[in-house]
Parts: C-alpha cells; structure tokens; sequence
C-alpha cells in the first residue's frame, strides 16, 4: 500500500510516497516539494498546485493521502495560504478516490520522533534515519514523509488493536 504524504503550503508544499513492507521497514518511492510562484496570482498558484498533486496521484496512485492538519498558526496569513494548499490536495485526493488522512503535527512528531513538540531538524533526522536515506531531506519534504510514516504506523497499530481484541 502507498501512502501519499503532503505538507500543505501555498508557497511550497511537501510531499512523499511510501510504503512499509511486512517487517515493519519503510520504503520511500519519492519525496520533494512542489513550489509555486509567489509574483503570480493566488488562484493561479492553487491551479498549478492542484495539477501537480494530481500528477502525483496518477503516478504513484496511493491509496491514502495524508494531510497535515491545520491546527495552529501564528501568522494569519500564513495560515490561509496552508488552508487553501491543504482544501486542494484534499479535494485531489477525494477526486482521484483515495482514502485521506489527516494529522496535527504534534501527533505526526509524537509517532515518529517520540516527543509531541520535537524541532524540524529531529524530525528531518528521525525521518532520515527510519527511511535510511544518505541525506536529510529538506524541511518540506521530510514533514511529508513523516505524516506518511504517522499513518503507517497507525495503521499496523489499529490492526494490533484489532487483533488482540479478537484473541480476548
């Protein structure tokens, strides 16, 4: 099963494609950041957003798409611009049929780091060292991969859950 994680930014959004095999390894298929323009208009640029989250769901054709979550911002309009690019890819990932998800940070970090208000450059390493990557991948991308590792992690937890409850 992929899983498609996206950090959502209007300016740049992270995303990352994984899957985790039946020892419990993570694989990562792809993971980057896809930018838009600031000088060009906010609708153009959630247009070019919306087709790039597109082609990513026709190539890796996931089965969930994770998002993070809004939660808190301290900036208001950085805010709109993470609502706007997070409504995008999860009305792209509804449009293509795909299972969404969606996690705060502080629980994406808590499932991969360990500690609820762990710093970008942990999860960056935490993320780096799971996936066994050569290098740390940029800020953008690693939150993407990571909201994706959340998941996973999630999923073989609830069916651990499931499991020990049907043995009871």
């Amino acid at each position: 099963m992929f899983v498609l994680g996206i950090d959502p930014g209007l300016t740049r959004c992270g995303y990352g494609v994984l899957a985790r095999d039946g020892a419990g390894s993570f694989t990562a298929s792809a993971a980057g950041t896809i930018e838009t323009d600031r000088s060009t208009s906010v609708d153009r640029r959630l247009c070019d957003l919306a087709q790039s989250i597109r082609e990513l769901l026709v190539q890796y054709d996931p089965a969930v798409v994770v998002v993070e979550r809004v939660f808190f911002q301290t900036n208001a309009k950085t805010a709109i611009g993470v609502a706007q690019a997070s409504g995008i890819a999860l009305s792209c990932a509804a449009a293509h049929g795909c299972e969404v998800a969606q996690y705060t940070s502080n629980e994406v970090k808590l499932a991969v780091v360990g500690y609820g208000s762990a710093t970008k450059t942990q999860v960056q390493s935490m993320v780096a060292r799971q996936l066994r990557l050569t290098a740390t991948p940029p800020p953008d991308a690693a939150d993407a991969l990571a909201l994706a590792m959340c998941h996973l992690v999630g999923v073989s937890m609830r069916r651990a859950v499931k499991l020990a409850g049907l043995r009871s």
